[in-house]
């Protein structure tokens, strides 16, 4: 297969956002029928049809839907590299880039990245960071597409090095009339009973609940999936089901939503994260001093007496 130039790949795109041929030859100021020719070869290089014409335009194939997220990215990376490079004229020291699961990013990640950019050493660092299932994260790590990640130790790992980084604690948020609104304490098949709100079936979270229920010898029944826990507290607030959640985000949504937690018994509700990469040595600068921030600050939130005693 020859290689793809950049121009067709960029006019690919706009064809496929467009909708229409001769709409991205007006934007990009060149005859549609060279657009049709450039497309029609990169058909040919690739074997596979990439676009369906019909009188009213054009829709990507599945081949085209799978090169076109392709294109975004490798574009997108361009127009990084290049904002990049040329902000070091401007005195950036350098970027990082984070990919971190939902449960991180609630609960201490953010505070701990702005801790590092308020040093003034790394004032002309940037960050990046985005929330990604955990799966998808360990894989976006080994293709170089991310260069730090932060998640839950459960996931595979191979192939990636890695540091321990913060724990919590899982807990049931319930409304105050719910029947399990007067324990103190339960174990996760005590919940059994009741509808739960969970997060969506591709997170790590609902992966382990639905563990957690069969080994329990039962089945979780959900009454809502949301797609954060801020979702799930409202949904509890109003009385539609009961959650799990991690501890440390219900410290930051209970009194807002008047809803009690109450800790799980259960040995696997404590969970333990990790900051991951790929190899430390080949990372920048700047994301080897956001490591070695993260796992530092991690550090002294365990020797707390309240994190030694968790």
């Amino acid at each position: 297969m020859r290689d793809i130039d950049l121009k067709t790949l960029r006019l690919f795109v706009s064809v496929c956002e467009h909708r229409n041929i001769a709409r991205a030859g007006d934007e990009a100021h060149i005859e549609p029928s060279a657009i049709s020719k450039r497309i029609a070869q990169l058909e040919t290089d690739l074997g596979v049809p990439l676009l369906a014409r019909s009188r009213r335009g054009v829709e990507p194939t599945g081949a085209g839907l799978a090169l076109l997220e392709h294109a975004r990215s490798v574009l997108f990376t361009l127009e990084r590299i290049g904002s990049d490079i040329a902000a070091f004229g401007g005195g950036l020291r350098g970027r990082v880039s984070i990919c971190a699961s939902a449960s991180a990013i609630a609960e201490a990640l953010l505070d701990d990245i702005a801790a590092f950019m308020s040093e003034a050493e790394n004032v002309n660092i940037r960050v990046d960071v985005e929330e990604r299932l955990s799966s998808d994260l360990v894989r976006q790590l080994r293709e170089g597409v991310a260069s730090v990640g932060v998640c839950w130790d459960n996931v595979d790992l191979q192939g990636l090095q890695h540091r321990p980084y913060r724990r919590d604690r899982l807990a049931l948020a319930v409304h105050p009339d719910h029947p399990l609104a007067r324990m103190t304490q339960l174990s996760f098949d005590q919940t059994l009973a009741y509808e739960h709100v969970g997060l969506p079936p591709a997170t790590a979270v609902h992966t382990m609940l639905q563990r957690a229920a069969a080994n329990a010898g039962g089945a979780l029944s959900y009454r809502v999936i949301v797609s954060s826990f801020d979702a799930a507290f409202r949904v509890v607030a109003a009385g539609l089901g009961i959650s799990v959640v991690p501890v440390e985000v219900a410290a930051t949504y209970q009194a807002v939503f008047g809803v009690k937690v109450i800790p799980l018994v259960d040995a696997w509700a404590e969970r333990r994260f990790v900051v991951c990469f790929k190899n430390f040595d080949f990372l920048q600068p700047a994301a080897q001093k956001m490591v070695d921030h993260l796992t530092r600050r991690a550090a002294l939130t365990r020797s707390t007496p309240d994190e030694r005693h968790a």
